[in-house]
């Protein structure tokens, strides 16, 4: 799907106010209501835009402590592989995981009210046997930088 300048447009004004009205969006990137929406419509459609969400300040609702992982697991068969990511997806702390290239297999982060709570989370992962052989940990001590997304125009296909 080629996107135009107006399509980028409303993309853009959705990624920082996700809760603008459809008369205002369409202000914004000079167009009609009915012909915005039908642009919008469009756009969830196709999936580019997945779903809309607030960003809420986790630490305003209690401690918390963010953590990065390491992982490695013991065997590299499709199986293996299919068997750690599947247990990932049961375990809410887990917020994020990606599959990387490099000298480990899965990086993850990791969301828990303190640092115990996280090590019993690892000793529940090492006793369910899904394949963690081994793990390194990197406690977050502040944030420097968290954007949902990138810029848009720069990642446009041509």
């Amino acid at each position: 799907m080629r996107l135009d300048d107006r399509d980028l447009k409303i993309l853009s004004v959705l990624q920082t106010e996700g809760r603008i009205t459809k008369t205002e969006l369409a202000a914004r990137v000079n167009l009609s209501p009915t012909p915005c929406w039908e642009r919008l419509k469009r756009l969830e459609d196709a999936g580019i835009i997945e779903g809309y969400s607030a960003r809420v300040s986790l630490t305003m609702l209690g401690p918390i402590s963010i953590i990065f992982m390491e992982a490695e697991i013991a065997s590299h068969q499709a199986k293996d592989f299919a068997r750690f990511e599947d247990a990932l997806k049961d375990i809410p702390e887990i917020v994020e995981c990606w599959a990387v290239g490099g000298g480990i297999d899965y990086l993850l982060k990791i969301v828990c009210t303190d640092i115990d709570s996280y090590q019993c989370l690892i000793d529940d992962m090492l006793k369910a046997d899904i394949g963690l052989k081994r793990y390194s940990t990197y406690v977050v001590t502040k944030p420097v930088k968290c954007v949902p997304t990138p810029p848009l125009a720069a990642y446009m296909k041509s």
